[in-house]
């Protein structure tokens, strides 16, 4: 397995964010500029080709009013804006308006890497229209990444909140799995929850494992991290050991069902049918732990 493939799908890009060029008064320097339309529902304009989905750019003369830039890629500029749901972009046939979550997975890391920050981006600016100083609204500045409020001249930042996402074994052929009432019937994942105040990633991993099954870890590693866009977080995934002579203990508020798993189980049928999609780290770091490709715990 290469570096890259031990990156989750939207972990990988092939950009280069200039944040550099955000400071001046035309990002593109000139250049015509590709922009993507993600409309309210997050789903942006999309063609089906003979390998695979990609994502319909429009072509413009200059960076559109209100755009985003969002980088540039073998000397092009791209942006994103929102905007309505339509037929053709630029003359172009839209095959369908599908988001993050639909086609993340089978897209190129070029188109992958651009949607997740244009869906990331945009969705900041409708949060964060207003001061959270004095309630103006603020003004838009260095190409759509920074935000002011007019009165004290304070700059807000786009923020990420940080979320742990972690793999508990038993050190041997099994692992923790639960699910939420939410989720579609029969579908398990991996534990998560987001990072609190004055707490550390890996101190996260521990409480949240402990709140949600009642089992205590050791052996608390990172693996990976990635960007999830719904709307602002960053998922730093980890595997914990937990001794499976432990009894799980649920909070009914956070976890529906959850239980142990083994490799076997996973690997049948009806054992991947109920595992996380391919887009998301929960399912990077279980295939990882299911190939026994995780890094190898510390002596």
């Amino acid at each position: 397995m290469t570096g890259d493939e031990r990156r989750p799908l939207l972990s990988r890009t092939a950009h280069d964010r200039a944040h550099l060029a955000r400071l001046l008064p035309d990002p593109a320097r000139g250049r015509p500029v590709r922009v993507l339309t993600v409309d309210a529902q997050r789903t942006v304009p999309v063609q089906e080709g003979p390998s695979g989905p990609t994502l319909v750019w429009d072509e413009r003369p200059e960076l559109p009013t209100g755009a985003v830039f969002l980088g540039e890629a073998d000397g092009v500029p791209y942006a994103a804006v929102r905007g309505e749901r339509a037929l053709t972009v630029n003359g172009r046939a839209v095959d369908l308006w599908a988001g993050l979550r639909d086609v993340g997975a089978d897209l190129g890391d070029l188109d992958a890497g651009l949607l997740a920050q244009a869906v990331a981006i945009l969705e900041w600016h409708e949060r964060n229209r207003f001061s959270p100083l004095t309630g103006e609204p603020t003004t838009v500045e260095r190409a759509g990444w920074t935000q002011r409020d007019p009165s004290t001249g304070t700059e807000f930042f786009p923020r990420v909140d940080p979320a742990v996402i972690m793999l508990v074994h038993d050190g041997g052929d099994r692992v923790v799995l639960g699910r939420q009432a939410v989720w579609p019937p029969g579908r398990f994942s991996i534990l998560a929850g987001f990072v609190e105040p004055g707490e550390s990633a890996e101190t996260a991993v521990a409480r949240e494992v402990e709140e949600e099954v009642g089992l205590r870890v050791t052996d608390v590693r990172y693996v990976a991290s990635q960007p999830w866009p719904f709307p602002q977080s960053l998922m730093l995934g980890f595997v914990a050991r937990a001794d499976g002579e432990q009894e799980l203990r649920l909070d009914p508020t956070e976890i529906e069902e959850a239980r142990w798993f083994t490799r076997d189980e996973l690997r049948t049928s009806d054992g991947q049918l109920a595992v996380p999609p391919s887009i998301s780290i929960a399912r990077h770091i279980l295939d990882l732990w299911l190939k026994d490709e995780l890094p190898p715990t510390p002596r």
